[in-house]
């Protein structure tokens, strides 16, 4: 079997995987969202907390609680980070650096899961299963929270309730991620992937000498790790190590649990808002913007015009594994950049000039196609208000979506969602480069050492955590600097979305009429896919021009 008939196979039963899926787990989340049953589970949780179950909150509430419950997480984790030679099954660990344990803690919480650290000689195993997984599973969660209660904006009138953050956190966890995440761990070790606790074994080599190998709890943090969108891994290599992904059947499975839950979404809120021809709109933009980097990313890593007799020779091959292949790492590559899931399998700093800079350019689009857990689906809804706003202007109507009425107030929190990121990661680059000493942590110069800072601040506040790699990123100034990047990146965002949830909320809803913009067919697929192009690319194309354009065309 060829290389290119694999790699096609590979696509398609993935895409048959993920169409199987839509539809259940999108039904099973809604159910999960508005139901008003609570488990015998989850009511001892609202209890343990101090939780009334049945009381909704305004949007200022729900923003203080996942602020409230963030902060508590760093804390928490940074204590965990700073503390772990007095605990169990440290492996003879030495407390983290404190700006190292601060990047990391606000990494992890903030479901970016930036690491300047390997994971196998820096963390013990209690650390990593009690702090780094248990952090995979809420931060998945608090970003389904949010989107939902975006979704409840635009379904209620007249309220300033849009849910309850403890509810829907609880829910999210038990319902959702914890079972699936059981049963796939059991698939993974079944795969190959290790799970153990094993500290330090020194194992003779084919070649006659010694290594030492660390085994550990990895496949139950390998499925959360891909499920939540989170990719920290426990090896520094990553989706890379054997240990991790194995085999051919592992990273397929992996990359098929880092899209699932973000593609099933759009069918949650089609459900929510009563009409599920809005979900398959959403899924559609989601699917085309997917499938186009994943060509271009293939293409330009299989037939690379850069350098022919490299390409010849195998060069493409490089920072890729050999059981794996171009086309099952470009896929990769372009599927953990569209979320918000920093796993890696092959080595981006690596990559041509153009597929590295598609890489870059997904995050750039605000990780919207599918995106993360929840925030996938929060940022393609800001650019639909986006989208029916422009055609308003160009038909001089009020715009309309969903029945709620994008007035000045609804419109000023969308674009301030828009402008956010980007300023964050340009403010944040433009210093690095402009301060001699963080210059100097770049191990290549000219356009790719600035590619590697520029996809750095890119890769952290868009909360994806993967890396070019080329860059000395653990210095203080760096660690310090991107984990303020992440949590800028990560909690305005969700201020402006509640923000907007709460808007639309206190609405009464409008009925459609005959100049109402129908936001389901394929006009407005193919507006929106328009309006998140253009967007992204006279933000971003400078900063690009910079870096991998200008690599490329060298």
């Amino acid at each position: 079997m060829t290389g290119a008939l694999a790699g096609w196979l590979q696509i398609l039963a993935l895409v048959a995987a993920l169409a199987l899926s839509y539809r259940p787990l999108g039904d099973h989340l809604a159910h999960t969202l508005t139901t008003s049953r609570h488990l015998a589970a989850e009511r001892l949780v609202y209890r343990l907390g101090g939780v009334d179950g049945d009381a909704d909150q305004g949007w200022p509430a729900y923003l203080r609680g996942v602020l409230a419950f963030s902060a508590v997480s760093v804390l928490f984790l940074y204590g965990f980070l700073r503390l772990q030679n007095h605990l169990l099954l440290s492996l003879g660990s030495r407390p983290m650096p404190a700006d190292q344990a601060f990047n990391t803690a606000a990494s992890f919480v903030t479901n970016t899961n930036w690491q300047s650290y390997s994971g196998e000689s820096t963390l013990g195993h209690l650390v990593q299963m009690a702090g780094l997984a248990v952090q995979n599973f809420v931060s998945a969660a608090v970003g389904i929270a949010v989107v939902a209660a975006l979704i409840r904006g635009f379904t209620r009138e007249r309220t300033e309730q849009v849910g309850n953050f403890w509810v829907d956190l609880t829910r999210i966890v038990l319902r959702v991620l914890l079972p699936i995440a059981f049963v796939f761990a059991i698939v993974l070790v079944a795969g190959g992937v290790i799970q153990n606790f094993h500290g330090v074994e020194s194992i003779r080599t084919v070649a006659g000498g010694h290594q030492n190998l660390i085994g550990g709890p990895v496949a139950s943090q390998e499925v959360i790790k891909e499920l939540g969108t989170n990719g920290g891994g426990f090896y520094n290599a990553n989706s890379a190590h054997p240990f991790e992904n194995p085999n051919p059947f592992t990273n397929w499975l992996e990359i098929y649990l880092l899209l699932v839950i973000s593609f099933s979404l759009p069918r949650t809120f089609g459900r929510m808002v009563g009409d599920h021809r809005q979900g398959y709109a959403i899924v559609t933009v989601m699917a085309v913007i997917w499938a186009a980097s994943i060509a271009i990313v293939t293409v330009a890593e299989a037939h690379s015009v850069s350098s022919q007799a490299g390409h010849a020779a195998g060069g493409m091959m490089e920072g890729k594994e050999q059981r794996f292949g171009i086309w099952a790492s470009a896929l990769f590559a372009a599927s953990t950049t569209l979320t918000s899931c920093g796993a890696v399998n092959s080595f981006h700093d690596s990559y041509t000039p153009f597929g590295g800079g598609m890489t870059i350019f997904n995050m750039m689009l605000g990780e919207i196609a599918p995106g993360g857990t929840g925030s996938g689906l929060y940022g393609i809804l800001i650019l639909a208000i986006i989208a029916v706003f422009v055609a308003g202007l160009m038909v001089g109507r009020t715009p309309e979506y969903l029945g709620k009425k994008l007035g000045s107030r609804e419109i000023k929190f969308a674009s301030l969602y828009i402008l956010t990121t980007p300023a964050i990661v340009l403010v944040g680059a433009g210093l690095a480069m402009a301060l001699p000493g963080e210059r100097a942590a770049m191990l290549n110069h000219g356009p790719h050492g600035f590619s590697e800072v520029l996809y750095a601040f890119t890769s952290a506040a868009n909360n994806n955590g993967s890396a070019f790699a080329g860059l000395g990123a653990n210095t203080a100034w760096y660690n310090t600097a991107l984990g303020l990047v992440m949590l800028f990146g990560r909690y305005l965002p969700m201020v402006f979305v509640l923000a907007l949830a709460g808007s639309l909320a206190r609405q009464q809803p409008v009925p459609v009429t005959a100049g109402t913009l129908p936001t389901h067919r394929p006009q407005f697929v193919g507006l929106l896919t328009g309006v998140v192009l253009i967007v992204v690319g006279l933000t971003y194309f400078p900063a690009l021009s910079l870096g991998p354009l200008a690599e490329g065309l060298q």
